[in-house]
């Protein structure tokens, strides 16, 4: 048996070396009259899998682009071409004006195959497939239909809020409960426990196995062959944690739903009012069902839950971030608050036209410290030439979100590693000439459909927090105010290393319109 293991294990990296050469070979068959965008020093055969930019990645490219002076930037990981993109004008003239040729994912062995995740439609393959799964989720949660969802955000936003009061250093918590909520409420239906609920627990969890998708952070994913090796081979720890991340990648996928399909449709109708997986099921129970069927339904919900129940996340925790590197910012909005609400009650939806300095600095959130500064991979599956370039057929494509040139644009956002709400205002109302920071939701047809969703919700959070509670820095043990160190974590999602800060109610009255719970809103 362990001869036979040997062999195997033999005859897999023996093919991995054939499946180096082979495209390291196929590679150098390209004939163009233009040039490969710059890029690291390339080494025969391997490339740049040994000099490619390391964690957090959407940093190091943007270090690597003004060393080379380019704002498009390209990288041969032993036979795998990845160009990274560095610039709005890059995004815009190749994810917006030619969506037809990027709008395709790469092959991800590790997250689809390895893992099992193959039900995130995020990462599908560009398609019919993808489109049934895209309408259906935009049906529920575009523009206008993502309204009718506010009262669920709104109980959720005021739960959270009586947490702080209770206990205000367990913040990231309340978050992630607030977040998770809500978003399961919406999916399911499904009403979740107050603390350590299996599904938020779940989503945590799961949120982590979206790393699987980093171009060159996983071989596998450049030589698929080598899903193959045994997890007792040495080097075959990513086989170990897909093991891992496998199950708990099925309980996303499998439990909500099940729990929501155990009774009667008509049950789920009465008891979950505007509950994505009950309206599509009674659809589909009634003949009404034209393009999709109850996997699609599944699996659309799965993406709704993991898509949303973390990852918003980091944008309120970015927001106290935020509060603490600028005070100043925190008095203004609350003041605008106040000036609106009196102090009498609790901001809610219909405040919002009214609160354009807090609408700004929900924007700046998003700006200052987007959720995937890396972006998510496209995919080009032909030949294609740019600004003097040639981006090779089958090629990753990344668009860089943190770069100096999107999001920290010194041109469009001056100073842009800092915090100002009203770099987006022009005489107390929103300035349209400032570009609005959605490409935190990503580009063209690939643009994130929960982004309304996401918007209103951390519009509700900020402004219910602000309303309410002092965010202030922590007083440590000598009585000095302790400075966060605002590092993040790397990977697809970035979420801020733990920190410590002081939350606390403005006043009394402000304390006792959370006790209330502000009953005329709900």
């Amino acid at each position: 048996m362990l001869m036979a293991s040997l062999d195997l294990s033999s005859a897999l990296l023996v093919m991995a070396a054939l499946a180096v050469i082979i495209q390291y070979f196929s590679a150098r068959r390209m004939h163009s009259r233009f040039p490969l965008p710059p890029g690291p020093k390339k080494l025969p055969i391997v490339g740049n899998l040994f000099n490619k930019p390391q964690a957090p990645e959407y940093e190091a490219y943007v270090e690597l682009g003004r060393k080379l002076n380019s704002d498009i930037i390209h990288l041969n990981l032993a036979g795998q071409s990845v160009v990274n993109l560095l610039s709005s004008t890059v995004t815009d003239d190749l994810l917006e004006k030619r969506s037809a040729l990027y709008s395709d994912r790469p092959s991800l062995p590790m997250y689809t195959d390895v893992i099992g995740w193959d039900f995130n439609f995020t990462f599908f393959k560009y398609g019919e497939k993808w489109r049934a799964h895209r309408r259906l989720f935009s049906e529920t949660l575009n523009s206008a239909g993502s309204r009718r969802f506010r009262p669920q955000q709104l109980t959720a936003a005021r739960k959270m809020l009586h947490g702080l009061l209770a206990t205000p250093d367990d913040f990231i918590a309340h978050f992630r409960q607030m977040a998770g909520e809500f978003i399961i409420n919406v999916a399911y239906g499904i009403k979740v426990s107050p603390v350590n609920d299996p599904y938020i627990m779940l989503a945590e969890e799961g949120i982590k196995a979206i790393e699987a998708t980093i171009a060159g952070r996983f071989l596998v994913n450049t030589f698929p062959i080598l899903r193959f090796i045994p997890e007792w081979f040495p080097g075959a720890g990513f086989k170990r944690q897909a093991r891992e991340w496998r199950k708990v990648g099925h309980a996303m996928r499998d439990g909500a739903f099940d729990e929501r399909t155990t009774f009667n449709i008509q049950q789920q109708m009465d008891t979950a009012a505007h509950s994505f997986t009950a309206e599509y099921l009674q659809k589909l129970n009634e003949g009404r069902a034209t393009y999709y069927n109850e996997d699609t339904i599944k699996t659309t919900a799965a993406t709704m839950y993991l898509g949303g129940a973390d990852t918003v996340l980091s944008s309120f925790a970015s927001f106290v971030l935020a509060m603490l590197a600028n005070p100043a910012a925190q008095k203004r909005a609350q003041m605008e608050i106040d000036s609106v609400t009196g102090g009498k009650r609790l901001p809610n939806f219909d405040d919002e036209d009214a609160l354009p300095y807090v609408s700004a600095l929900c924007k700046e959130v998003l700006r200052w410290r987007p959720v995937a500064p890396g972006g998510l991979p496209h995919f080009l599956a032909v030949e294609d030439q740019y600004n003097g370039y040639t981006l090779p057929a089958n090629s990753i494509i990344v668009p860089n979100i943190w770069s100096g040139a999107i999001l920290h644009d010194e041109a469009m956002y001056p100073d842009p590693q800092a915090f100002k709400p009203e770099r987006f205002l022009l005489d107390g109302k929103l300035n349209p000439n400032v570009r609005d920071p959605q490409a935190a939701f990503g580009f063209g047809r690939r643009i994130c459909p929960g982004r309304f969703l996401a918007q209103a919700s951390v519009f509700i959070t900020v402004a219910s927090i602000l309303a309410t509670f002092d965010i202030t820095k922590y007083i440590g043990t000598n009585g000095q105010p302790v400075e966060p160190t605002y590092e993040y974590s790397s990977g697809i999602v970035a979420a801020p290393l733990p920190f410590k800060c002081s939350i606390r109610p403005r006043s009394g009255a402000a304390a006792a319109l959370v006790e209330a719970g502000d009953s005329e809103d709900d």
